[in-house]
Formats: C-alpha cells, structure tokens, sequence
C-alpha cells in the first residue's frame, strides 16, 4: 500500500472462517470426534489467516482477542474469574469444559472434570444468553454476587496477542471495557448494583494491560458500547473512575475506547474526559457526531471514525465520503485520524467473492467483511492524497448510482397497497375477552395446555435431502414424499406423547426467515454469507433489496397436508414482519418502517390464505421484536408504535375464533411489555427457563390480559431436564400469573436439536403438565 495512506483500523472480525470453519471444528469436538488440541489447533488457524487476510487488505491496526470459541463476553467472564459456583472447578485452572459447560450446559456425572453438578446431579443449566445491544448476536450473561472476588483466571488475551506476534502481526488486543461488562451482567439479589464491584474488577484488567504491555503492545482497545445507552450520573463517573485507575496504576500502554452502535449524545462530554488516547465513533449511525468532535475534541486524542457500515452489506459511496470527511481531517490534522468500520465486521458475512450465483449488478452493490477492509484502504490512500485510486472511486460511484436506479427495486402496486392501509387494517374485530371465551368454546383444550413452538430437528437426512433438491438429484416428487413421511411421524409422534397442540415441524424450512424470503419478491439469497449468531450457530440473513411482494401462498399446503393426520389443533407456523426485518440485511433507501409494513402486507396474505384454509390457530413469529428496539429510550415509541402496527396489519384480517400466536425471544419484557399487549396476540410463548420464570414478572405487573406459554426447559442446551424440574418452573409460573393464562412449552424452536434429547425433554414436559394438572383439578382425573 502506498506510504501516504491514513491507518486503517479494524475493531474486530468474523471468527467462524469464510466456509464456517469454526463451527464444523466447535460441533465435532462436542461429539467428540476431535480432540480439544485439534479444536485448538482449527482456532489457531483461523486466526492466523485472519490477520494475514486483514493486512493484505490494506489494514494497519489489526485487532487481537477479537476471536472467540463461544462469545467476547463469556471470554470476558472467565478472564476475570466471575464462574458460577455451579461450573467452576475446585483449581484455580479453568478448564475448556467449564467453558462450554457456562456457554451451553453440561450433563455430566460424579466424575467429569470442570464440572459440578446441579439439582439432583442432571447437570448444569446455561448460562443467560441476551441480544449484544440491537445485533442478532447473542452473549452470555455475565453473574455477579455481593462480595464477588475476581482474579486473572484466563490469560487468552495475552497469549493471543503473542501468538499474532509470532506470526510477525503487531496487533491491538481488544477488551471488553469493565463498565460496559459490569453493566451487561445480572445478579439473583434484584437489590445488587453490580457496577458497585468495579473497584474489585479492575486490579484484574491492570494485571492484564501490564502483561502485554511487557511482551510489547502499544495499544489495547476497550469496547464500552455501554457510552451509547442512557446512561445515569453513577455510570459516568464509574467510567472516569476506571480510566484514571488505569492511567494512573496500569503501564505506559495507549488505550483506544471504542463506541458503537449509535450516537453519544449527552455521553460525548464524559467520553471526551476520558483519560485515554483514542476514541472510536459510530459514525454510520450517528453522523452528527463528525462535526461534534472536531469542534470539541481534545487535541491529544486520536479519533478512529467509523465510516463504513459494519452492521449492514452495502457498498459505499467513497467518493461522498471523500468530500465530507476532508474537511473534517484538514481540521483533526492527519496524525490524529485512523479510518475504521462503524462497528466490529462480527455482523457481516466474510467475502462477497465467494458467491458466484448472484446477478453481477446485484452483486456489484454489496459489500461484506473482506470489502469493507478494501473500502476503508481506498478511503485512506484518497484522504491522504493519493491519486492513483480514481477508477476505484469510479466505480463506487457508478455501483451507488445502479442501485439507486435499478427498476428491480420499486413496484407501484406494492405503493398503492401501502396507501390503502386504514385502521380497519389494525386492529382484530373484537376484544380478547370476547375473543378468548369464542376460542375456549372451539378448542375444549385441557388446563396447562401443551405445545412446541413449531420446528423439529433438522438431521442430516432432512438436510441432505433439501441439499440434493437444490441440486436437482431429487425431483419435486420424491421431495415432496420425502417431507411428508417426514411431517407423518412427527404428528404421530406427538400424538403417541400426548401434546395438545401440534405442530408439523417445519423440515421443508431452511431458516425460519430465509424459507419466506425465497417465496417472495424484493429479497435476495447467499451461499456463504454466514454470520455468526452465538457459538457455532450460524445464520444467512437474506438481503432485502426491493419491494417486496407474496405472488402465492407459501405454507398452506403442508398445513394441510399435516392437519389431515390428526384430529388436534395443527398450528400454522409463519415469521413475522418485525422478525423478518430485524434478521434481514435492510434496503436502507426507505425507512425501515415502510419495509416492514410492505412485509406486513405479504403475511397478511398468508394468514388469510391459512385461515381460508381451515387454519384454526396460526404463529406468526416476532422473535427478533425488541431485537430492532432503539438503545436511546427516546426513541423507543416510534420504534414500538410502527412494529406493533405491522403485527397487527398481518394478524387481523381473521376472525375471532382463529387464535393468534406469536413467539418472542430472550428479551427484557418490562421495556416493552405495553408494546407487547398492545399486539394483541390470543397467546405468546416467551423464553423464561433460564431466568427461573422472572421474566413474567413484567406481565405480573402489568396485568397482561392475554394467555402466555413460558417457555419451561431450554433449547439451547442439550442437556435434558427432569419432568420434577419443569413442573418446578410451571409452578414458579403459577404464582405471577392466572391458571387460566398458562400454555406449557420449551422456550424455543427445537430445529437445532437432536431427537435423543428432544424425545425425552418433549416427554417430561407433557408429564409436568399432566402432574400439575392433576394436581389442581384432582376431580378431572
């Protein structure tokens, strides 16, 4: 690269390898067809092909630390010593089991390193997991007590910033900031402050920051996207406290505090007093913070502008970017300025190369991790005056001013429908009160009713069946047999165990968003562009690109097909519209709120088509809802009144006796929970097993008129629980909320599952069920 380009600086990149490399080595060392020194081993590779790939690129400040087996916070957790007592072993070594068991759960017996038992020695539960600010990424909780001791625990950090050094990489080591952690935890004592431990944890982070400053790194990078939120005076002046410890007790290193994922606001000035000698801004979605910094930036700072987007696929228009960031730097001084990504590239897929099936204009406007990278060296040799990039900058424009024109992205029937929208649209015809007695009438379900969210496992024969479709080695016909066989058992199944509600198990799905995409207009489809979820789990988000249109129905057939088998209530299974946008890749020419409403149109088709049908109960899916909510409570009305609008819009054209369900993810309910009634949803089914059913203290609260199915074991684990132990959650769930109100459930889809854990867990829930049944209405059994 030429010499008189600006730095260029990474905050962090994808893990998973640009074919998912990490999650196939992650699953067979699980199965235990690797050992944990050849998991090692694949991890060390990625992450050197990684910092090769980054400077190849152009990038000169290239991130440490960024990588993860799980997740950056539970790496954080375990650096810091803040294990459970349930996981921890009885040393001071923290064992790759413990790890897994904090991320994942354990059934283990008397004799497993790294282990300790739970109740009646079934194991250890998961920890949390929650959304990482408004991503679809998710972390691990942290869990902190009174009188919590931390000690150095996990020197990953340093041995991978070595490990980089070896390799002839000087790098960044990347830290999650303590505030920003401590605010990120939980503690079982709802009086605890955790922040209150910050004195506690930082002489661990000091210890760190003087190990590497030992074996040679210049810089650390600490992430407090914390800066970004509503943050109270307490909060403040814990992040001026924490920085000035490290100044004044860690060593001569320079720290970079990064923000990200929105504006700073009434934060900026405390950011500003940071004694540190860099600060990252989000600039993609606060641009007003530019001209912010540059009145009122220290002279001593250096400021990393995050100018490209590192939440979304678009290709940038360098040359806009040229004209507004020259002024800016003329002002900051070139020395003071490195160019980065908005955010870490955690949350775009790896390298648009590897799709070859894509249109090439379509193509042409997208740009993932590995582009990102090459924009941003561009950039960098542009600002700095080089002048051999013009038919670069040439062709960013021509790419912009394609898309941007292209008749593949507006359709004037999908104007004209969005205009017809009126408040009859909005609304179900009659109040639930009414609504649920119709219902009750219809269905004759027992108490304690039980059901699944939708999904069955996906095995390996139904994926290899779906994969030989695709490539044209199974014909439509014996596809379509293969699935019903598929969709046969299932039922039958359920029916053997007794659920009450069933569902056909979605196995023709792909992806609960993707398998909707496909069938509709306005969306396109990669190959490899994976971005991690949380652990090995990983997703393709579609990309929605244009006006989006449903020409035919999409699930109505296989409803039918499964409530031909059974004399149950087969529930319709369909994505909502807020989940779709929220897991989607964005157009970002148009409000988000206007593609929602257009996604809104298109299920409410679909829901009319099932009910048609014959459709008696249908799901439609909000699992993503809070996902997409506003981090500045000030703007969470906006958000919440149009999301709630486009539920309704596809959910009320039925009438009252079809019963509405919809399904939400781990999601803190007391934020949102008049949003939530206000969807008027017949049922919910929420994710509560890991929070011992506190999450229905919200719904306790408020009163919530509606039923609600707490979920009662955890999906994300394969550990499975005893039919004792959910009945013990269904009867924490009793005493916040009516008899009447409750649905029995697992907290989420089971696609991720195997049948060995998933037949025994479905088995103990519909005992649990029964039990607590028998034991409140003794005279209906």
């Amino acid at each position: 690269m030429s010499h008189l380009s600006l730095p260029v600086a990474t905050l962090g990149t994808p893990r998973i390898g640009p074919r998912r490399e990490l999650k196939l080595s992650l699953e067979s060392y699980w199965a235990g067809k690797i050992s944990e020194q050849q998991l090692l081993e694949d991890a060390s590779g990625l992450r050197a092909a990684n910092w090769a790939r980054q400077k190849s690129l152009g990038v000169t400040v290239i991130p440490s630390n960024d990588f993860s087996l799980y997740d950056q916070v539970l790496d954080t957790s375990v650096m810091v010593g803040a294990i459970p007592e349930i996981y921890a072993s009885k040393g001071e070594s923290v064992f790759l089991k413990t790890y897994f068991a904090m991320a994942r759960g354990s059934q283990c017996d008397d004799q497993d390193a790294g282990c300790r038992l739970g109740p009646r020695g079934s194991g250890a539960p998961a920890q949390e997991m929650t959304k990482w600010f408004d991503t679809n990424y998710h972390y691990m909780v942290p869990e902190f007590y009174r009188g919590q001791e931390f000690r150095f625990c996990s020197r990953k950090p340093i041995e991978e910033y070595v490990e980089a050094k070896a390799l002839g990489f000087q790098t960044r080591p990347v830290l999650i900031g303590p505030v920003t952690f401590l605010k990120l935890g939980k503690s079982a004592d709802s009086a605890f402050q955790p922040l209150s431990l910050l004195d506690d944890l930082i002489p661990v982070y000091i210890e760190v920051l003087h190990e590497l400053a030992e074996r040679g790194a210049s810089w650390v990078q600490f992430d407090e996207p914390c800066l970004v939120l509503d943050l109270d005076e307490a909060v403040r002046k814990s992040l001026l406290h924490a920085y000035n410890r490290f100044a004044k007790e860690g060593p001569a290193i320079r720290i970079m505090v990064a923000s990200y994922f929105g504006d700073l606001g009434d934060n900026l000035d405390t950011a500003l007093s940071l004694p540190v000698s860099g600060l990252h801004f989000d600039l993609v979605r606060a641009p007003e913070l530019l001209d912010q910094i540059v009145a009122v930036g220290r002279s001593d700072l250096v400021m990393s502008l995050g100018v490209i987007d590192g939440r979304n696929v678009w290709r940038s228009n360098l040359s806009s970017l040229r004209q507004r960031l020259e002024p800016a730097i003329a002002k900051l001084g070139k020395h003071r300025v490195q160019l980065a990504p908005s955010c870490s590239l955690l949350h775009v897929p790896v390298d648009v190369e590897l799709e070859t099936g894509l249109a090439s204009d379509v193509k042409s406007w997208l740009s993932f991790s590995v582009q990102k990278m090459r924009e941003l060296a561009i950039l960098a040799r542009v600002l700095a005056g080089d002048q051999n990039v013009g038919l670069a900058l040439a062709d960013s424009e021509c790419a912009v001013a394609a898309r941007r024109t292209s008749p593949k992205i507006h359709d004037t029937n999908v104007a004209a429908r969005m205009r017809a929208i009126d408040q009859t649209m909005r609304r179900r015809a009659s109040p639930f009160d009414r609504r649920s007695e119709i219902q009750r009438k219809r269905f004759g379900l027992p108490a304690f009713p039980t059901t699944t969210i939708g999904s069955f496992p996906q095995t390996t024969e139904v994926r290899n069946a779906r994969a030989a479709h695709a490539r044209g080695a199974l014909s439509d016909e014996q596809y379509d047999r293969f699935i019903k066989e598929e969709i046969t058992r299932a039922v039958r199944w359920q029916e053997d165990i007794g659920l009450d509600v069933l569902v056909h198990g979605e196995f023709e799905r792909n992806d609960m968003v993707q398998y909707f995409g496909e069938q509709l207009a306005g969306f396109l489809f990669t190959r490899k562009g994976w971005v991690q979820s949380y652990g090995s789990r990983c997703v393709r988000p579609p990309i929605l690109f244009g006006d989006v249109v449903r020409s035919k129905p999409i699930t109505v057939d296989w409803w039918r097909y499964a409530q031909s088998l059974t004399s149950k209530p087969m529930k319709a299974m369909l994505t909502g519209p807020v989940t779709i946008l929220n897991w989607s890749f964005v157009r970002d020419d148009i409000p988000r709120s206007e593609v929602c409403r257009q996604l809104a149109l298109a299920i409410r088709d679909e829901v009319r088509d099932l009910e048609n049908a014959g459709a008696a109960m249908i799901q439609i899916d909000e699992a993503a809802l809070r996902e997409g909510l506003p981090l500045r409570r000030s703007e969470w009305k906006a958000y919440l009144d149009w999301a709630g609008e486009c539920f309704r819009i596809c959910s009320s054209g039925v009438t009252d006796q079809t019963q509405i369900h919809t399904h939400m993810c781990y999601s803190e309910f007391n934020d949102i929970i008049g949003a939530i009634a206000a969807m008027d949803a017949d049922v919910i089914s929420i994710e509560t097993s890991r929070s011992k059913m506190e999450l229905l203290d919200a719904f306790r609260k408020y009163e919530y008129p509606n039923q609600i199915g707490p979920g009662v074991y955890d999906i994300h684990s394969p550990r499975v629980p005893e039919a004792d132990e959910m009945k013990e959650l269904l009867v924490l769930a009793r005493t916040r909320l009516q008899e009447s109100q409750l649905w029995v459930n697992p907290d989420c889809g089971l696609k991720t599952r195997k049948w060995e854990e998933v037949r025994p867990a479905l088995t103990n829930m519909v005992a649990a069920a029964r039990e607590l049944r028998a034991a409140s209405y003794p005279q209906n059994h």
